[in-house]
């Protein structure tokens, strides 16, 4: 632990020296200069010392989410003006040695004086980081987005041409602190009037009690025609705290089960269910947690078995990783997969229909939005809440509204 925060803290020192070079080279009033050293050498201590003070066997809590997200605030602007000092420190060099070796060496200073409007340049740019983190926290978090999905199948039953689906997913209530915020995105569920709604998991972070303040809140979401449906996700088991039992780990996993059905949805525990319209009917499958990196208890075969592939199946799994290593390859064919999970890591941008980048993309292939693959399809919510860093940048917390079609897309 103690060479862990040394580390974190000579690289943060690091970041602050090159901060200070940008600083002072625009700024010159003394008592201005002190100032920011004071104010930097004070929140590098805090954010030290708040890492210190972390408890496992209590997890994430409002005042982790705070460090976080005074970490982001603080020092991402700063690594971005880092790196543009560091790109003039390599010219600067160069430009040096050059002078050094070709140059009059008595009348050359080897290492030339760092230039103010580069200085203007780096904190600019870290000016951009800087507002979107702030502004991610006091209003991006709540930015609920519903968009609209509309998806083609050949295969798909006849009735159930046109019939929607509302997809929810990461609702993390441990973040929560806007009642009113939350209630809006309930009346913004409710207003989507679709046939039925679908919950991916994750609806605590860690804890069943976390919940609790939100149980009136979840329970205004209307009863849906053809039902509301869950699957467990990560955060769900309890894997990221230590417990003081077995028990008490087992009883929370059990209360958070119990969650579900408390807001009214039927959790499906690698499971499946027929879904009936006119004399057609679909299965809606769910499975356990099944992850890469965190918990594999999905059981697919097990979820669909005495299904065949002539079966229109549509896959609650709420880790997109589960979709992109085993669902699409799998022989019964499942038209659609609806998973969450990566929040788009909160932080990115997006011009819909034009571009999107986040970080996420670097660690899964499937991170937001449609996917597909030989008439196989996997959606990815972006989150209904948030974790980790208190905000959302970009990447904005998602309320989906899923229409299925019979037929082709049209070019």
């Amino acid at each position: 632990m103690i060479l862990r925060l040394f580390f974190i803290g000579a690289i943060l020192f690091i970041i602050e020296l090159y901060a200070f070079q940008a600083i002072k080279t625009l700024i010159k009033v003394k008592w201005a200069l002190i100032s920011y050293q004071l104010i930097s050498l004070f929140l590098f201590v805090f954010i030290l010392y708040s890492f210190t003070q972390f408890d496992r066997s209590v997890g994430q809590t409002k005042q982790t989410m705070f460090t976080m997200g005074l970490l982001l605030v603080v020092y991402l602007p700063k690594i971005v003006a880092m790196i543009v000092l560091l790109g003039e420190d390599v010219f600067r060099l160069a430009e040096g040695v050059i002078n050094y070796f070709i140059g009059n060496k008595s009348n050359v200073n080897f290492l030339p004086s760092r230039r103010k409007f580069v200085s203007q340049i780096g904190l600019g740019l870290a000016s951009i980081p800087f507002l979107s983190l702030i502004y991610g926290i006091f209003e991006g978090k709540y930015n609920f987005k519903v968009i609209k999905q509309a998806i083609y199948f050949p295969d798909l039953p006849a009735a159930f041409n046109g019939f929607t689906i509302t997809q929810i997913s990461d609702v993390h209530s441990g973040s929560f602190d806007n009642p009113e915020k939350i209630n809006y995105a309930i009346d913004l569920v409710n207003e989507q009037n679709s046939d039925m709604i679908l919950f991916t998991g994750d609806i605590v972070n860690t804890h069943a009690k976390e919940m609790h303040p939100w149980l009136e809140t979840f329970n205004r979401i209307k009863p849906h025609k053809y039902g509301k449906f869950s699957v467990l996700g990560n955060h769900d088991y309890g894997e990221y705290v230590t417990w003081p039992s077995q028990h008490a780990k087992d009883k929370n996993f059990q209360d958070i089960k119990n969650l579900y059905g408390q807001i009214g949805f039927q959790l499906m525990l690698n499971e499946h269910t027929f879904i009936e319209k006119d004399g057609d009917k679909i299965a809606l499958v769910g499975v356990e947690n099944w992850g890469r990196n965190f918990k594999q208890a999905g059981d697919l075969k097990k979820a669909s078995q005495n299904l065949t592939k002539e079966d229109f199946k549509i896959l609650m799994s709420h880790d997109p990783s589960h979709w992109n290593e085993v669902v699409q390859h799998d022989a019964k064919h499942f038209q659609l997969t609806l998973s969450g999970h990566t929040h788009g890591m909160q932080f990115g941008i997006e011009i819909p229909g034009v571009f999107k980048w986040s970080l996420a993309q670097y660690v899964y292939k499937q991170w937001a939005g449609l996917y597909e693959n030989i008439g196989r399809y996997v959606y990815v919510n972006r989150g209904f809440g948030f974790h980790a860093y208190p905000g959302r940048v970009g990447i904005m917390p998602e309320i989906t509204v899923i229409q299925l079609i019979k037929g082709e897309k049209l070019a």
